[in-house]
């Protein structure tokens, strides 16, 4: 890893993977150096993000401008359908590093959801949690998911982390999915769903802010939308996975009357398990040492900690990262 590291603070994203960095290169890059070590090795990468307008995004691309300005491996970042089919396409190959919330990888470590078979991956660390929010028109009479009942209600993209926890929401609501007239739209559309009047109301698993629910709010006003509180049903939600907690979306982060308590999840960043462990430890150092540059591309980065770094059981965490997250901790 190179020990000068020049960086360039904003929020333009160094699409690299869409000028045809394929996948299936983690396999090769870090390949030639010692495993037991911390250098990167050289070759190229690719990091599966979620949508445009979605903080997975914007801290993908942080993490390749990272990667490029420290280390001799080429790497891009690009838009996706976010947590399950990043997963899926990780496993695959077509991506290296992945973004995913800490639930969906549960479902995919046990095999079960939408994966048909454990899948072979690892986390090289817990980052920032996503907050669920549950955004409705102020007019839909909707004050629970349970007023879901007959709605046309956003779950997010198809095979997105935010799909997946939509439907474990309108599940301990006491609902049948076909109870609710499903949207599965991405955010930019839901966004625009939502200012005509086309549908009632959305789930969003994310960051704060989301640059896409501030349009939202900004354009529409806050007293013509209502934030729903989740956390009745936490209790059912945990019984499906332990990593979901409480967490409160405080009123200035939309402009809205008052803080709103709501259902957090951990993301996570994932690789294939037969990443070298060199590659992984370089990769780990970064992102854990470098919150800076992260957090000047989105508040989230504040939230990037090495004390939980290793906290997203029961995805295993690889054995890279485990001595990479070692050796920071011993220089602390």
């Amino acid at each position: 890893m190179k020990v000068n590291i020049p960086w360039a603070v904003g929020l333009t994203i160094a699409m690299l993977g869409a000028a045809g960095l394929g996948g299936h290169t983690a396999r090769v890059a870090g390949s030639n150096q010692d495993p037991a070590g911390c250098d990167a090795g050289s070759g190229r990468i690719t990091i599966a993000t979620g949508n445009s307008t979605g903080v997975y995004y914007v801290m993908g691309g942080a993490i390749a401008r990272l990667v490029n300005a420290n280390t001799d491996i080429r790497a891009g970042a690009s838009e996706t359908g976010a947590s399950v089919q990043n997963i899926q396409q990780l496993v695959k190959g077509d991506y290296d590093v992945a973004f995913s919330l800490a639930d969906t990888a549960d479902t995919a470590v046990k095999g079960t959801g939408k994966f048909t078979g454990p899948q072979k991956i690892a986390s090289i660390g817990r980052i920032y949690p996503n907050y669920t929010q549950i955004v409705v028109r102020a007019d839909s009479g909707i004050r629970s998911v349970a007023d879901f009942k007959g709605k046309k209600i956003s779950t997010g993209s198809p095979l997105s982390g935010t799909e997946a926890i939509s439907l474990r929401l309108i599940e301990a609501a006491g609902l049948k999915e076909s109870d609710v007239t499903r949207q599965r739209l991405d955010l930019t559309k839901t966004v625009d769903g939502m200012k005509d009047g086309s549908i009632d109301g959305l789930v969003w698993s994310g960051g704060l802010p989301t640059s896409a629910l501030t349009d939202l709010y900004t354009s529409v006003g806050a007293e013509k939308l209502r934030m729903i509180d989740p956390t009745p049903l936490l209790p059912a939600m945990k019984k499906k996975s332990a990593v979901y907690d409480t967490a409160t979306v405080p009123a200035a982060t939309y402009g809205m009357s008052e803080d709103v308590k709501t259902v957090a999840v951990p993301n996570v960043l994932l690789v294939r398990d037969d990443m070298p462990a060199n590659l992984a430890c370089a990769l780990t150092t970064l992102v854990f040492t470098q919150q800076k540059a992260l957090t000047a591309a989105h508040p989230a980065g504040k939230d990037i900690r090495l004390e939980t770094a290793d906290k997203a059981e029961p995805i295993p965490l690889h054995p890279g990262s485990e001595r990479a997250l070692q050796q920071l901790r011993a220089k602390n």
